[in-house]
C-alpha cells in the first residue's frame, strides 16, 4: 500500500507504447519520468526544472524534448504514473474488501505509509492537485480523471461489502465511496501539515464508521 512515489518503473502509457518506439526508447521515457515524479513530489512543480530532471535521469535536454511537448507534457506523464502507482499499490487490499476486518486492515496500511514516511509529501496527486487545478486545465482534467479512477477502485470495495450483506442494499454505493475517497485526501492533507498521522486515522475510522452506518444490524 503506498500513496507515495516508489522507485519502480511506472506501466506503458500509450504514448511509451505507440508504435515505432524501441524498448531502449521506452525505458528512457520511464526513466525521464520516474525521475520527474521524485523531484515534483519532493520539491512541487513549479520548483523542479527540466534541467533538474535532466540531470536526475541521466538525460540531455535533447532527449527530453524527443519524448515530451515541454514541460507540462511531462507532467501530465507524472500525473498518469503517480496515479497508476497508488492504484497498484491498493489495489490488492481494495480488490479484497469483503469484510470490515478487510477495511481495517486498508486502513491501517495507509496510516502505515504515511507514519514511515513521517507524514511528509502527502498525497502524490492531491498535492499536484493544489499546485495546478486552478493553472493548468489539461492538468485538472488528467487529476480529476485520476480521483475518478481511485473512486472507482473504492466503489468496487463498497459494492463487494454490499454483495456479501454487510452494506444494505439500498445504500447509495456512490456516495458512500466519494465520502470514503473525500475523507482520505483531507486526512491526508492535515496528516502534512501536523506531521502527525492522528488526523488521518481520524479522518478514516469516521469514513469506515459512515459505512458500517448503512449496514444491516446484524452485520455492525
Amino acid at each position: 500500500m503506498a500513496v507515495s512515489p516508489s522507485s519502480t518503473s511506472p506501466s506503458s502509457t500509450a504514448a511509451s507504447a505507440r508504435p515505432g518506439v524501441t524498448a531502449k526508447g521506452r525505458a528512457t521515457r520511464d526513466r525521464i519520468v520516474v525521475a520527474a515524479a521524485a523531484l515534483i513530489f519532493d520539491h512541487g512543480v513549479e520548483s523542479t526544472t527540466l534541467d533538474d530532471i535532466g540531470e536526475a535521469a541521466g538525460v540531455g535536454r535533447s532527449q527530453l524534448y524527443h519524448y515530451f511537448a515541454d514541460k507540462a507534457d511531462l507532467v501530465r506523464a507524472v500525473i498518469d504514473r503517480q496515479t497508476e502507482q497508488i492504484l497498484a499499490a491498493q489495489r490488492p487490499l481494495l480488490g479484497a474488501m469483503d469484510s470490515w476486518e478487510a477495511w481495517a486492515r486498508w486502513r491501517n496500511a495507509i496510516v502505515g505509509v504515511q507514519r514511515a514516511r513521517q507524514c511528509a509529501g502527502g498525497c502524490p496527486i492531491g498535492s499536484l492537485a493544489s499546485e495546478l487545478a486552478d493553472t493548468d486545465e489539461d492538468a485538472r482534467v488528467a487529476l480529476a480523471a485520476g480521483f475518478d479512477r481511485w473512486g472507482q477502485e473504492i466503489h468496487e470495495g463498497v459494492r463487494s461489502m454490499q454483495r456479501q450483506g454487510h452494506i444494505r442494499t439500498d445504500a447509495d454505493t456512490d456516495a458512500l465511496a466519494l465520502a470514503t475517497l473525500a475523507s482520505l485526501q483531507g486526512g491526508l492533507l492535515l496528516c502534512q501539515v501536523h506531521k502527525d498521522v492522528r488526523p488521518l486515522e481520524a479522518a478514516l475510522d469516521a469514513a469506515i464508521a459512515h459505512l458500517r452506518s448503512f449496514a444491516p444490524s446484524r452485520s455492525r
